[in-house]
């Protein structure tokens, strides 16, 4: 199945962490040693150590994305967002439901421009209309693509000049990280925005994410924000633990990697049957277009994701995973070829 990044349970690494871990007894809602162990090799790992910065671990990606925001902006706050963003798009309005307002504008392969954002934040010039305070970005996007150096400096250097928040949405930063596109190290990445996660649920862990503040003033009180909202789990260490095992010898990365190389295999097979493969888009999420009837057919036979219905074509979404293997990828790739 090639429907998403988070059909399997979980890597095995975790899980044998996880196993390891059975016989013990930890402090609740993220207190644990293991949440702080996890914490300070992500610090690391980002080039954060010793900078003052927070690690709060949450269970999934909307819940990531509405507890932040909310927690950052004042009741007539606003956020900046591309049109095809996971808030705008994918999460049933629960940052709205929060009661903040969503302003989009239609970015560029999936990736917001920092004149839109200032376009956006002059339009609103009075106490009539909600206040931008926020700017909301993912690497990679909804579409794939990954931010390079240049274009996140230039949003961040935006967002200082307006005096926005910038906040990464990382729920695929492993494979955006990894991905060839990349020019990046994970140090510069956290340097050029304010408050980030890293996704654990789409890479390799059971579930959960690890939400990076980098300014200690920022996450004060955070915590009791995370409680109010129903976020703080009980067995927080199960998340911890999972973390640990992720950023202990580069397994984060090395997972984000398989999905990254299995992704370009089918990418390279099916253009050499001169099937559409979305672009630029170099990460593990892959979108073509096929004839109808194929696209039915892989819905069924793969449980790929219907992007968009042209009536006689239609747009599918492939993704690999951490799990993914070469001998599945080339069964989806001879099955598109013999039905075309």
């Amino acid at each position: 199945m090639f429907r998403n990044d988070y059909s399997e349970i979980c890597a095995p690494e975790v899980l044998e962490k996880l196993k390891n871990c059975l016989g013990e007894q930890n402090i609740g809602y993220g207190l644990d040693v293991h949440s702080a162990a996890a914490a300070e090799k992500i610090l690391d790992a980002f080039g954060l150590s010793d900078s003052g910065a927070e690690v709060f671990f949450l269970a999934g990606g909307t819940q990531a994305n509405a507890v932040t925001l909310s927690f950052l902006m004042r009741p007539y706050e606003a956020v900046i967002c591309c049109g095809t963003g996971h808030i705008n798009v994918h999460e049933t309005g629960a940052v709205e439901g929060s009661g903040h307002k969503v302003l989009t504008s239609p970015g560029k392969d999936g990736k917001l421009l920092p004149e839109e954002i200032e376009r956006i934040y002059r339009l609103h010039t009075d106490e009539h209309m909600v206040k931008p305070k926020m700017v909301y970005i993912s690497d990679s996007t909804e579409t794939g693509t990954v931010y390079k150096k240049a274009e996140l400096e230039a949003i961040k250097k935006t967002c200082e000049k307006l005096g926005l928040l910038l906040f990464i949405d990382g729920a695929r930063l492993g494979v955006a990280l990894t991905s060839p596109e990349n020019d990046m190290t994970p140090a510069d990445f956290a340097a050029n925005c304010d408050v980030f996660y890293v996704g654990g649920t789409k890479n390799g862990a059971m579930y959960g994410e690890a939400i990076v503040v980098k300014d200690p003033s920022l996450s004060k009180e955070f915590r009791y924000h995370i409680k109010n909202r129903g976020a703080m789990l009980a067995k927080g260490f199960a998340v911890g633990i999972q973390f640990e095992a992720l950023f202990t010898d580069g397994l984060y990365f090395k997972l984000a990697e398989n999905s990254n190389a299995t992704a370009a295999f089918i990418r390279e097979g099916l253009e050499k049957l001169g099937v559409e493969t979305g672009g630029g888009a170099k990460t593990n999420q892959i979108f073509i277009s096929v004839p109808a009837p194929l696209g039915l057919k892989l819905e069924k036979e793969f449980g790929l994701e219907l992007w968009t219905d042209n009536g006689d074509t239609r747009v599918e979404r492939i993704v690999t995973s951490f799990a993914a293997k070469i001998g599945d990828c080339e069964t989806l790739i001879n099955y598109i070829g013999n039905n075309l």
